[in-house]
């Protein structure tokens, strides 16, 4: 049995993979934005299939984890006013960049809406379609660009945005983001470099996956009646299969989505992703699947096959390229010892 959460790993810096340490490291010193004086000029970058006019913001407003850390990661904390985090998004200070957020304002731990970004003064908001942005709440692209506040959505959302469809796959979407917010910002060299260095991990993992054929992961999500799980458009989809699995769900065209626990037992997985986030913990998620007698004798809950996914590592962020290495050697060390 191995189970393992994965959290931030706790090594000294000296121990973290040159290109980890690299990328870290751009991290914590800021990116130089270059403007014009007065109005910075302005740039055309696409927003789900759509062309957008952005000028250099100063008063960005993220929403969750991921939109902050990708600021964060290209040296843009300078730019960035402040962040709302729902309370399901685990603690701030396990992020690699607890120190950037110590330096913006944390604006509220509520769904995203148009009051809280006007109040901010926010020019920019970051967020995902369906997380963060929203029409049921008042909250869309369109609505901003009638208050004169920019948006931006992570690419990987995009796939089910109404009117300007956009389909990438999900690592693919979150170089894209970094590629665009480079742009935005004039910083593409820093874009750049930061992209090269995930996508170098990226191939790493690739190129030591376990050989033979690839391991059936159910990612499991929430949910007791029916389970909420990764279909192919999300990250954890990437993740599973750059690591040498196989998402018994990939051939579910959707984003994160409701399945049945029939369909579950039919896929027999021999391990299960739990994807951690605040209001349930991955502790109580596994007790329920080793105690349901629906799922009770599935192989991966058989033999203890758990693999903790922090939530930030799961969706569109830089972490997701910690959260493939981490689930990589988790693998690699299974099919040593089996």
């Amino acid at each position: 049995m191995i189970t393992r959460r994965a959290g931030r790993p706790a090594v000294p810096w000296s121990a973290l993979a040159p290109a980890t340490a690299g990328i870290l490291l751009l991290a914590g010193c800021g990116a130089q934005v270059e403007e014009a004086p007065g109005q910075a000029d302005a740039v055309t970058v696409q927003r789900c299939g759509e062309e957008v006019e952005y000028t250099t913001p100063q008063r960005a407003v993220v929403y969750e984890g991921g939109s902050a850390d990708k600021l964060f990661s290209l040296g843009l904390t300078d730019h960035v006013h402040g962040y709302v985090m729902p309370p399901a998004n685990p603690p701030v200070s396990e992020s690699p960049w607890a120190a950037e957020y110590e330096e913006v304002e944390f604006l509220g731990d509520d769904l995203l809406n148009r009051e809280l970004v006007v109040d901010a003064g926010a020019d920019l908001v970051v967020a995902g379609w369906n997380s963060g942005f929203s029409d049921q709440r008042g909250i869309t692209p369109e609505i901003l660009d009638g208050l004169g506040i920019q948006s931006f959505m992570h690419t990987e959302s995009c796939y089910n945005y109404p009117g300007h469809p956009e389909r990438v796959t999900p690592f693919e979407g979150l170089y894209t983001d970094l590629e665009r917010l480079g742009q935005i910002f004039g910083v593409e060299d820093r874009a750049e470099e930061v992209v090269a260095g995930l996508k170098e991990r990226v191939e790493a993992v690739r190129e030591q996956a376990p050989e033979g054929d690839p391991v059936p992961v159910f990612l499991y999500d929430s949910g007791t009646d029916q389970p909420f799980t990764a279909g192919s458009q999300v990250p954890p989809n990437d993740i599973i299969r750059f690591a040498g699995g196989e998402n018994v769900f990939s051939g579910l065209d959707e984003r994160w989505t409701q399945v049945s626990w029939e369909s579950v037992v039919d896929a027999s997985p021999e391990v299960i992703i739990i994807l951690d986030y605040g209001d349930q913990p991955a502790e109580e998620k596994i007790e329920f699947l080793k105690s349901s007698p629906i799922t009770a004798e599935l192989p991966a809950v058989v033999d203890d096959a758990f693999f903790v996914l922090d939530y930030n590592e799961g969706i569109s962020s830089p972490r997701n390229v910690d959260g493939l290495e981490k689930f990589a050697d988790y693998l690699r060390e299974r099919r040593e010892e089996g």
